[in-house]
């Protein structure tokens, strides 16, 4: 039995998916506007480990991911800058371009990452029918309204509208920065753009036709429609950051449910920040901390993978690179200490089960990962030859992803044959025939060699030989 947090109950709950078996599971993808900081892949290295765990567990999975190529604003209150415009403009490209390109960097990152690929992958852009399908529907309803040329959800129309924040409107904000105003066209403060037409932006570069004139969707309608398009009208686990729960989650429930007329999703999974020393990670301050860029310091992803998995995912995580250093360390005696393990023995298949549910047991409650680091060790210790360790630790490694036997096998000591010990045991012979200053003996040894098609190459850093 697999147990999750869930937030919209605010609890630990056993996870029962709607039809058995099966999972329908979607999660909020990147913005591609930029490179993906370390902190934004902390979240979806932590969706990779649910949705792993969850088939590890037996279920068909189908894992569903947007990605947004238009109309995600800086603020929570639908207003801001553009951050596709944006950046188009830093680099002097078209918004599709910008698009195409950080889409290929995200998914690069994700695979040193050791993060699996969506099931289904959609653009937003090539979603614009069923976003307007969408949006007149919730016209018809009575839960959208037109003005000064912008289509905006109703949230007085809904209850519970903060069912999953827990707070009421009043707490919570209009933008995330002091310089966004708000939008005096609405009727509630919490009321949310589902269509532009009319924007600070007249110089966006992506328009569609609308019955509500041309224009591009909101941030919030994208998600909902893109699920529905892929998963029907019932969902089974939501994830996302948890800056996504107000107010792009609490939208997405009240647009959905309002628009099929019944509860849209059941649970709801959130990954807490990563923060570094000064705070909150982001792009707009310090040093932009990329995969790319712990690569250039030497550090291997997968060490910034094991960092991450030492933690809970609904705990604040504090980045820093002494921490990634002795993260680093510990997953690199680790491969050494898995390398050492001589693949002997048959496998001991009841042993092999017994981990897969343990580790089911503990690291299925609530996605405990750290468990999952310590059964690693628990499987070195264990009383059973090396086939059968090795088994069960690619086993577990199915939802860890750390690729401890590939990894570990670069660590292994490279067998040599016994015509290259031979060779090295004459060169060791021959320095010190010329160390005596036996030079006749160091020729003959040379001379020997060379007869057999064996070179010798004595350079500044010793003798080494090529073989014809």
């Amino acid at each position: 039995m697999i147990r999750l947090y869930n937030t919209l109950s605010r609890a630990v709950e056993d996870f029962i998916p709607r039809e058995e078996g099966k999972v329908q599971m979607y999660t909020c993808g990147p913005t591609v506007y930029h490179f993906a900081h370390i902190g934004n892949l902390r979240t979806y290295m932590m969706e990779d480990v649910l949705e792993k765990m969850l088939r590890f567990s037996g279920y068909n999975v189908k894992r569903v991911m947007n990605i947004t190529d238009v109309g995600h604003l800086t603020s929570d209150g639908d207003t801001g800058e553009d951050k596709m415009l944006k950046g188009a403009k830093r680099e002097k490209k078209t918004v599709l371009e910008i698009a195409e390109f950080y889409k290929n960097a995200f998914f690069s990152d994700c695979e040193k990452l050791n993060i699996k690929k969506p099931d289904v992958i959609e653009p937003a852009t090539q979603c614009i029918s069923e976003f307007i399908k969408t949006i007149e529907g919730l016209i018809e309803k009575g839960f959208a309204y037109i003005a000064d040329g912008n289509v905006y959800f109703d949230t007085s129309k809904v209850k519970d509208y903060n069912a999953l924040t827990g707070h009421s409107s009043d707490e919570l904000m209009v933008g995330v920065r002091e310089d966004v105003t708000e939008d005096t066209s609405k009727k509630n403060k919490s009321d949310f753009v589902l269509w532009f037409t009319k924007s600070k932006f007249d110089d966006q570069e992506l328009k569609w036709d609308s019955p509500w004139g041309v224009g591009y969707p909101g941030w919030h309608i994208e998600c909902s429609c893109i699920s529905m398009k892929h998963c029907g009208e019932y969902l089974d686990i939501h994830c996302g950051g948890v800056d996504n729960i107000f107010p792009h989650h609490t939208n997405e429930i009240a647009q959905s449910e309002a628009y099929l007329g019944h509860k849209w999703c059941n649970y709801w999974f959130h990954v807490h920040h990563l923060n570094d020393e000064t705070g909150k990670m982001s792009k707009s301050k310090g040093e932009f901390l990329t995969v790319s860029l712990l690569e250039s310091k030497g550090y291997n992803p997968l060490a910034y993978r094991f960092f991450c998995l030492q933690s809970h995912y609904r705990k604040p995580l504090v980045f820093s690179y002494e921490a990634l250093d002795q993260a680093s360390a510990t997953y690199n005696k680790l491969l050494k200490k898995i390398a050492s393990i001589k693949d002997e023995g048959e496998i001991d298949e009841a042993f092999v089960q017994r981990v897969r549910a343990d580790f089911i047991k503990s690291v299925g409650n609530d996605m405990n990962t750290a468990l999952g680091i310590t059964a690693i060790y628990n499987i070195l210790k264990a009383d059973v030859n090396g086939a059968s360790k090795l088994d069960a630790l690619k086993a577990i490694d199915e939802v860890l992803s750390l690729d401890l036997v590939k990894e570990a096998a670069k660590e292994a000591p490279v067998e040599k044959s016994e015509l290259e010990l031979e060779i090295e045991a004459l060169i060791a012979e021959r320095a010190q025939a010329k160390k005596d200053k036996n030079f006749a003996r160091a020729d003959e040894i040379r001379n020997s060699l060379k007869e057999r098609g064996i070179t010798l190459l004595d350079t500044r850093e010793g003798t080494t030989y090529t073989i014809e």
